[in-house]
């Protein structure tokens, strides 16, 4: 009896078996043309990815105490080469930064920093070159840092006095929470000018701690967790991890209150004209965007990137210091 279907399955096993050959055809070519590291051998379209658990850096290195300091892995359809020792960073990060300094076009640069606006993920060129000057000479400068030491002291003692009160009643505290909240009232005096998280934020625009946190904690792990579609750019229409759909809303949530500080302060830039001294970050973001000197214009949605990423930073440089002070 003949099957109806059995030379369809027929044509698409041997499709498949014609791709996977190719791929692994391919994948010996470059390893011979590259002279490709040492690595374990990757599986057809997924790679190595079957070998990287949910501490990727575990894996990692793992991995590379068995294959060496360099090591070639395959993430999908992309190529990846590991340095693992102080040498090959060295080689990386220093003799040949310019080499390995441009960053992939990944899923979390398109939809959380608007479209790779931000530094941090935009691509190296004039653009790239002309932010990271401005952040050096303009945004992050000691200059800048020493203009609002005030804001860290002031908050610093503010949740002194919060816990004063604990150390003679032998209340337990979570110690925490008080450090995200000075973290996040410094962060909101130093870059946006005024208190918009939590207490002494006006109702207007006040974010609950919590809610704000939620957005920290999220933008920080879809900014690092492998995503499938990146990997594997056939399949990031099915966005499968759910990844995408969680990034384009927390873009629309931080968009929202990015949007409300820029607007407090171009009102506040009209109300004052010619007399408008900038008291924070955005005020230098805004009157830096309108500078027509400027190699590169900055757009509306540069000026909201950088926000976010003045943001991510102090955040960032936050966690390294607990987690150096162990807290």
């Amino acid at each position: 009896m003949e099957v109806p279907w059995a030379p369809s399955l027929a044509v698409l096993l041997a499709t498949a078996l014609f791709l996977v050959a190719a791929v692994l055809l391919r994948h010996r070519q470059q390893a011979r043309k590259y002279n490709i590291p040492p690595g374990p051998r990757p599986w057809p379209v997924i790679g190595n990815l079957n070998l990287i658990g949910p501490l990727p850096h575990h894996s990692i290195h793992a991995l590379s105490a068995r294959y060496g300091p360099l090591m070639s892995l395959r993430f999908g359809s992309f190529p990846i080469v590991v340095g693992s020792s102080l040498e090959a960073a060295e080689f990386i990060l220093r003799t040949h930064d310019l080499a390995f300094l441009d960053r992939p076009r990944m899923a979390c640069g398109k939809y959380t920093v608007y479209n790779f606006s931000g530094m941090l993920w935009s691509h190296y060129g004039p653009y790239w070159r002309q932010l990271r000057k401005l952040w050096l000479t303009e945004l992050l400068s000691a200059r800048q840092l020493r203009l609002t030491e005030h804001i860290r002291g002031e908050e610093v003692r503010a949740m002194l006095r919060d816990l004063h009160p604990s150390t003679s009643t032998g209340r337990t505290v979570v110690l925490k929470d008080h450090l995200l909240m000075v973290t996040l009232n410094v962060i909101s005096r130093m870059v946006l000018g005024r208190k918009y998280v939590g207490e002494g934020a006006s109702s207007a625009s006040a974010a609950k701690p919590e809610e704000f946190r939620w957005m920290i904690e999220e933008i920080f792990f879809l900014n690092g967790a492998p995503h499938i579609g990146d990997m594997i750019p056939w399949l990031s229409w099915l966005d499968p991890q759910g990844y995408v759909g969680r990034m384009k809303r927390l873009s629309k949530m931080f968009d929202r209150f990015i949007e409300h500080v820029l607007r407090e302060h171009n009102e506040r830039r009209l109300q004052e004209g010619k007399a408008f001294v900038p008291m924070d970050m955005v005020d230098l973001l805004l009157q830096l965007a309108d500078d027509p000197t400027l190699e590169v214009p900055i757009t509306g949605d540069g000026v909201k990137a950088a926000v976010l990423v003045c943001n991510f930073i102090i955040v960032f440089r936050s966690y390294i210091c607990d987690f150096v002070c162990g807290r």
